[in-house]
């Protein structure tokens, strides 16, 4: 069975439980190392992770402090680890502690850097951002693998600044179906005379801009469109975050939830999936498929992007969603105001009439990771660079 030592920079991302239960159900072992940002699911299994320290959210230099700390602490950390034919570091930092947990284990043992999101340093055009990208160079330069999500990143990003040589494994962030029961297929009743269509953005909420533009369209709309708002807030980047949306009369905001355990729940009581993040507007938020893309239209419902970005590429190239020709009320308008129980149907057909496997990865994408790894431990992969999807 592989084993598989996955350094990750927050044990508490869903994100990374779910990559945790792909890799398992594949048929690997894994041990999780990481730092700490808040509370810390335990694993079915009854194994700890390994904590190498706590970090903050939004404090770089804190957490290149917490990384520099567990370098050097590293190896006693791993003690009592069993010696792991694959390391994976998830993000820049961890892949850095990666080189150094093989260093610790006295083996010539292939690294991975998964890479899921690419920060807005790694982007600056000073010399801040030509220092990080030579650490990412440094780091990775003999990576046997590079996991990501999206293409845009390898076509924007590490092809077009020359950051990585390794072969790509393109995994999007599709929703995890390891059950052999099909997800049940509750959707949102379509609106009655009076009543208003329902716009959900789930997930991290961490868009300014987006919540601005979605307050200025409600309100003009007079309540033909409510918004819902579920998950965490990035409070940092909101000036009154529960204040705003407490001020707003078509808005709400529902709090946390469990994914996957209330995604059926959340998506099957709203029409549309507001699928925009300006965050890091014509970087990485040009760049990404977000998670909220597979997960609303797993769930039939309607995904609005924002043209120009790899979310509306991803969406023309399938006939589906609702593109906006630019960031304003205006194109809010020109988008919705015609929408009425016809128009919204034949855009929810479109949807649910792909197959599961565009929204949802299932037992044979996790073999076929691991499938995809176990070749790694074998020998050490080079060479250009390749797209491989797992699905």
């Amino acid at each position: 069975m592989l084993r598989i030592l996955y350094l990750v920079h927050n044990l508490a991302d869903p994100a990374v439980q779910r990559r945790v239960r792909m890799l398992e159900a594949g048929g690997a072992t894994v041990t999780l190392a990481g730092f700490r940002r808040g509370a810390v699911p335990e694993r079915n299994e009854g194994e700890a992770p390994v904590e190498l320290g706590r970090t903050e959210d939004g404090r770089f230099t804190q957490r290149l402090a917490s990384v520099a700390s567990a370098a050097v602490s590293l190896a006693g950390k791993l003690r009592h680890v069993p010696r792991p034919d694959v390391i994976i570091g998830r993000n820049l930092e961890m892949l850095a502690l990666a080189r150094r947990a093989r260093a610790a284990f006295g083996g010539d043992i292939p690294l991975v850097y998964e890479c899921l999101d690419i920060h807005r340093l790694l982007l600056d055009a000073g010399p801040v951002g030509k220092a990080m990208r030579g650490a990412e160079r440094l780091f990775g330069r003999d990576a046997a693998l590079l996991i990501t999500s999206s293409p845009a990143f390898v076509r924007d990003y590490f092809v077009r600044f020359g950051q990585s040589a390794a072969p790509v494994a393109l995994l999007p962030n599709k929703v995890l179906e390891l059950d052999a029961l099909p997800v049940p297929g509750q959707q949102a009743a379509l609106p009655e005379a009076g009543e208003p269509w329902w716009i959900g953005w789930f997930g991290a909420l961490r868009c300014a801009r987006s919540l601005d533009l979605l307050a200025a369209f409600t309100r003009q709309a007079g309540g033909r469109f409510e918004v819902v708002l579920r998950g965490r807030p990035a409070y940092r980047e909101f000036a009154d975050f529960d204040g705003f949306v407490a001020a707003e009369p078509h808005i709400r905001f529902a709090g946390p939830y469990r994914n996957p355990d209330d995604l059926a729940a959340i998506y099957g009581a709203v029409h549309f999936c507001w699928a925009i993040d300006f965050f890091e507007e014509g970087l990485n938020s040009a760049w990404l498929l977000p998670n909220r893309l597979y997960e609303g239209c797993r769930h039939g419902v309607v995904p609005i992007a924002m043209q120009g970005t790899e979310t509306a590429r991803f969406l023309s190239e399938r006939g589906i969603g609702v593109l906006l020709e630019d960031a304003s009320v205006d194109a809010l308008q020109t988008a919705l105001s015609a929408m009425d129980r016809e128009n919204y149907e034949a855009l929810r057909r479109r949807v649910v009439g792909h197959d599961k496997a565009e929204w949802a990865a299932g037992i044979g994408d996790c073999r076929a990771l691991v499938e995809r790894l176990q070749a790694l431990a074998g020998s050490r992969v080079g060479g250009d660079i390749l797209l491989e999807a797992a699905a």
